[in-house]
């Protein structure tokens, strides 16, 4: 009895040690269609994993918003996509599973706005809060929490989140709307929106 007790006790003694190490684990990379870590500041192109690899998927793009003007949303185009780099909220030099990340894509347009992603406000029209640009990179809290997505598993590929988690401490003015990103139909336009069917993507190194 005496050594099964010591036993349980000596347990006890390791039991948090345990919990910190496996808290200390770090999240599991995502990794783009070679099975290459992605990694901070590379340009990649993002491809709808639901259509062949070969001939070329649909990729993510740019279009002028509903209004016709800017800052220009983030669309899904059959051909022409563009290159975009992640820029995790921790630093990390590897974008991993489920961090807070900003998206910004690596061209010019003709809005003065940056090509960083952001949730903008929502539309009353349709109902649906479309992923659009101009938001602000890095410097995470209440005022940029539009501006950070995750990418999460999904199936055998990856998928697209908002639920940003940069001020969740702030659980009073900090409740941000959580949703899949998918794609929302709008007049021959493939915008990205929250709340839609999950759009199972794949990355590519440009």
């Amino acid at each position: 009895m005496a050594t099964h007790n010591q036993f349980l006790y000596s347990l006890l003694l390791l039991l948090p040690l345990l919990i910190t190490f496996a808290n200390a684990q770090p999240l599991e990379a995502v990794l783009d269609i070679n099975g290459n870590p992605i990694r901070s500041g590379i340009e990649y192109y993002i491809s709808n994993a639901f259509r062949a690899i070969s001939p070329p998927a649909s990729t993510l793009a740019l279009a002028p918003n509903r209004n016709n003007s800017c800052p220009f949303d983030v669309v899904l185009k059959q051909i022409n996509g563009l290159p975009l780099t992640f820029s995790p909220v921790n630093k990390d030099a590897t974008v991993r599973v489920g961090t807070d990340l900003n998206v910004k894509f690596s061209a010019a347009t003709i809005c003065v706005q940056s090509t960083v992603w952001k949730l903008a406000d929502f539309d009353e029209s349709v109902r649906k809060s479309f992923v659009s640009t101009g938001g602000v990179e890095g410097n995470p809290g209440i005022a940029t929490v539009s501006n950070w997505f995750r990418i999460e598993k999904f199936e055998d590929r990856y998928k697209l989140v908002f639920c940003p988690g940069v001020c969740s401490n702030d659980k009073i003015l900090c409740r941000p709307l959580c949703g899949d990103i998918g794609v929302f139909s709008d007049g021959g336009v493939r915008r990205l929106a929250v709340g839609e069917e999950p759009l199972k993507v794949y990355f590519r190194k440009a």
